[in-house]
């Protein structure tokens, strides 16, 4: 993996830079400038800088996924609407206030070398040498409540892949649940989600699904849950490795919820790795370190680093995090950790509690990893 760094017109932007000699990936992570005091310059000024990044290390390439994480969806998402093609691509807004006091951050992720367009109701794909790359984002539903809402979004997600033929128990990579107050209505996601996997023999014994469910809110509050999702068109069960690391985490199952810690795809000229939101937990279940930030983020980047060694990774493979806190005061000593671990690797660092009051942190990733002797067929 390959970093970058440009400063184009005060906004940092960090780049990752995967090349196989076949597609290769750029993701981009960047905040809004603090010293702009509006919301509308501080998106203007965010979007030219990830196009102008793009266009110096990756000319041909196109976005295929893009998220913004605003302090205000409230009174922000419309504006954000009126600058960003929202048809170009899959798109994910959501109220994640960014934890370096700006108004927007965003990570984006680009690919060369492939065939990008719409492919279904708000499903895009990207198209490579053997498979079909499908993103979608900003998924909500209007059913009341929750559960309702969970699963209706999975259930019509479902629907949309098998007319692409595609299934949710085969295809589907990984999902993010968005959760507006998650204290009050996590509960209903989960048993919507546990409902709807019921139904496509994603139970135990079988697997789950990679996933974060995390605090977030859309510019509509009476929209509990908004979900976007990665699948893979033409994938093979045996490409596909669910990762435990058995040492240091539980079965997510024993406490109710289905989702994996992480899975591991491989294909012939790479293998991609995503891992779940992770957190401050041993293998019995238990939260570790209650109340101590320091001690929390390390065990978080210590299971981190036991699930992407159990893919053959590590810590190097990383393209891209995603950091979540729950307090606003905590991001200058996690920064720093973060910093000293992962260096110039893009990242976006938000404040969005997690699901158990008592973890004060939760991370996730994706790790993309070169190799030459799979059996599989190139990416």
């Amino acid at each position: 993996m390959e970093f970058s760094f440009f400063n184009i017109n005060d906004i940092g932007v960090n780049v990752s830079c995967f090349k196989t000699g076949n597609i290769d990936d750029f993701f981009f992570s960047a905040y809004g400038n603090r010293n702009t005091s509006d919301f509308e310059t501080q998106s203007v000024e965010i979007i030219a800088a990830i196009n102008e990044a793009a266009k110096k290390i990756c000319p041909t390439a196109v976005c295929v996924f893009k998220r913004y994480f605003l302090s205000d969806a409230a009174n922000y998402d419309e504006i954000l609407r009126k600058h960003e093609d929202l048809k170009k691509c899959a798109i994910s807004i959501i109220e994640q206030a960014p934890l370096n006091g700006s108004k927007i951050a965003v990570l984006a992720y680009y690919q060369s070398n492939i065939e990008y367009k719409a492919v279904g109701d708000n499903i895009f794909m990207a198209k490579s040498q053997n498979f079909g790359h499908l993103w979608t984002a900003s998924n909500i539903s209007e059913k009341d409540g929750s559960y309702d809402q969970t699963y209706a979004l999975l259930d019509d997600y479902a629907t949309n892949l098998k007319k692409l033929n595609c299934n949710l128990e085969l295809n589907c990579i990984r999902t993010w649940f968005f959760i507006h107050n998650i204290d009050e209505y996590y509960a209903g996601m989960v048993k919507g989600r546990n409902d709807l996997f019921d139904k496509h023999n994603l139970i135990r014994g079988n697997h789950f699904i990679s996933s974060t469910g995390i605090c977030g809110r859309t510019r509509y509050a009476h929209n509990h849950v908004m979900m976007d999702a990665y699948s893979v068109q033409g994938i093979k069960r045996n490409q596909i490795k669910f990762l435990q690391a058995p040492t240091h985490l539980n079965n997510t199952q024993e406490y109710g919820v289905r989702f994996e810690r992480g899975t591991a795809v491989d294909y012939g000229d790479r293998k991609e790795v995503f891992i779940s939101g992770t957190a401050s937990i041993d293998n019995k279940g238990n939260v570790l370190y209650l109340g101590d930030i320091k001690k929390q983020t390390m065990r978080a980047i210590e299971n981190i680093d036991a699930l992407l060694h159990e893919a053959g990774c590590h810590a190097d493979n990383i393209a891209h995090l995603i950091v979540y806190l729950r307090d606003f005061a905590d991001y200058a000593v996690v920064n720093e950790i973060l910093n000293e671990k992962y260096g110039n690797c893009p990242r976006v660092m938000v404040l969005a509690p997690v699901c158990r009051p008592t973890w004060l942190i939760e991370m996730e990733c994706i790790a993309l990893k070169q190799q030459s002797d799979s059996k599989f067929e190139n990416y």
